[in-house]
């Protein structure tokens, strides 16, 4: 879809020097991109997927709670399944303490061309126990129905672990044999973190297996739908250049105890609570980053025209001072939950643990506080803030997670982004929006971001959802796929594995 407008006259907020490096506020959307159809078994694809979804991978917040048999039974059944895969590709366990993250390298005839890489993860989250009685079929039941694959896992993430080895195994049978190696990598605890598996397996590229450069990686992110985005009706496919950081941390006040009959002026819970109160009242202030100017320029146009003075004000602005568009535009944005978290660190107070009965005063109170952290600030930059704003000595701070700082950015309109979208309108047609974004959230593809050979870490999730309300069933309840779209995620990848030869 394609919105090519010229820009009203910029009010006099803007500076010569700006209008003329913007001038017209147009599309930037690739235009006539030719489909490229795939026929896929979309039967036998989905129930390949739906008996995947039968093995409860899942990772747990104790990291000892692990079902090592689920995780070799569903090893072995993507073995039976994609015997061609296990027969041309070199497949490796991969794991720092535990062995259960895929490596496939399919092995290309030029070695000097660096290996592009496919990126998904095996495991799931949990199910809250207290919702299980809200799902129309069980989590782990695999149940194809109404047209739907049912189960937890089905949008995040073994769908993508399918579609990739379903577009090789065809690729083999078709005689498709690659000129630049094709590396898919297949974590183990992607929702813990990661560092047991794909972080290791980053480690095992780089230093055993001595790759000097990865030429482009591709992990997951957001699905396409309609009113994925607030605001925007129409169709839309985002690509993230980029991801927040994160870091949790424990607040932790003890002292006395006691009986609750004789209470002291401040109880240990009620400095804990005030110290809560302070970090929720006070966030991290509101910034406009590089990244977020990046997709307003790919998306703003595309918008109605009576916005574009305000979007173009974000697209082509300045971060010495925001001007009054742009303090409009964080007004808009501050609204919602998702648009806010791309603007600032964000603070989400996740567990809390104090007392073990009514009439007994504890002597430990606890709190973790989880942060995800905006390019611009730094883990060291948000314990120091949470130390001036709790400003309270009986406060214990502490790290308590696997921190990591916000991702690199990589290129927007780079001929490795530009592939990207290239294959998405060859998938899914010209009738979208394609833009760069930051991932709020986290994924594996941090831990090749984090190194300087692996320069073009980009992330998308190639599905098609029904819906922007269909986001909810990400680790919701629910979980669930139309059969049918699974063929587009399987053209894509079909699609895209030729498309990287010529990078």
């Amino acid at each position: 879809m394609s919105f090519s407008k010229k820009l009203t006259l910029f009010p006099l907020l803007f500076s010569a020097s700006i209008m003329a490096q913007q001038g017209e506020f147009t599309s930037m959307q690739m235009k006539d991109v030719a489909l490229n159809r795939v026929k896929v078994d979309v039967e036998g694809a989905a129930n390949r997927l739906a008996k995947g979804i039968q093995f409860a991978t899942i990772s747990n917040e104790d990291r000892n709670d692990f079902n090592e048999a689920a995780f070799t039974g569903y090893h072995q059944f993507l073995a039976d399944s994609y015997p061609k895969v296990h027969k041309t590709l070199q497949k490796e366990l991969v794991g720092k303490e535990r062995q259960f993250s895929l490596l496939y390298t399919w092995q290309g005839t030029n070695p000097e061309l660096a290996p592009v890489v496919l990126m998904a993860h095996q495991d799931v989250v949990p199910i809250v126990p207290e919702t299980k009685h809200q799902w129309q079929h069980d989590p782990f039941g695999g149940v194809i129905a109404d047209g739907y694959i049912w189960g937890r896992g089905a949008i995040d993430d073994k769908s993508m672990i399918h579609a990739i080895l379903e577009a090789a195994e065809m690729k083999i049978a078709a005689g498709f044999v690659p000129e630049r190696t094709l590396i898919f990598a297949f974590g183990h605890d992607e929702e813990v973190g990661g560092e047991d598996g794909i972080k290791h397996l980053v480690d095992v590229l780089e230093q055993q297996k001595g790759y000097q450069k990865i030429a482009l990686v591709l992990d997951e992110a957001a699905p396409m739908a309609p009113g994925l985005f607030p605001g925007i009706a129409q169709n839309t496919a985002l690509i993230s250049v980029a991801e927040k950081g994160y870091v949790s941390l424990s607040l932790t006040v003890s002292g006395a105890g006691g009986h609750s009959s004789m209470p002291p002026a401040s109880s240990n819970i009620g400095i804990l609570a005030k110290a809560i109160n302070q970090l929720e009242t006070n966030p991290f202030p509101y910034r406009i980053t590089s990244t977020l100017r990046d997709q307003y320029r790919y998306l703003g146009p595309e918008l109605p025209e009576s916005t574009h003075d305000m979007y173009s004000a974000v697209a082509y602005g300045s971060d010495d001072k925001l001007t009054p568009l742009e303090q409009k535009f964080i007004e808009g944005m501050s609204a919602h939950p998702l648009t806010q978290a791309m603007l600032r660190t964000t603070t989400a107070v996740t567990m809390i643990n104090g007392g073990i009965k009514a009439n007994v005063l504890p002597t430990t109170a606890t709190a973790v506080v989880n942060f995800r952290i905006l390019q611009g600030d730094t883990i060291e930059s948000v314990i120091e803030t949470v130390h001036a704003v709790v400003n309270d000595e009986r406060v214990t701070v502490a790290d308590v997670s696997q921190s990591i700082n916000p991702s690199a950015i990589s290129p927007v309109g780079s001929k490795e982004y530009n592939l990207i979208e290239h294959t998405i309108r060859q998938t899914w047609g010209n009738d979208l929006i394609v833009t760069p974004f930051l991932a709020v959230g986290g994924t594996d593809a941090k831990h090749f971001a984090a190194k300087s050979f692996a320069p073009n870490v980009y992330r998308y999730t190639p599905l098609q959802l029904e819906s922007g309300k269909d986001i909810a069933r990400f680790h919701g309840i629910n979980e669930r796929i139309l059969a049918k779209e699974l063929a587009g995620s399987i053209s894509f990848f079909y699609t895209f594995m030729d498309n990287v030869q010529s990078l």
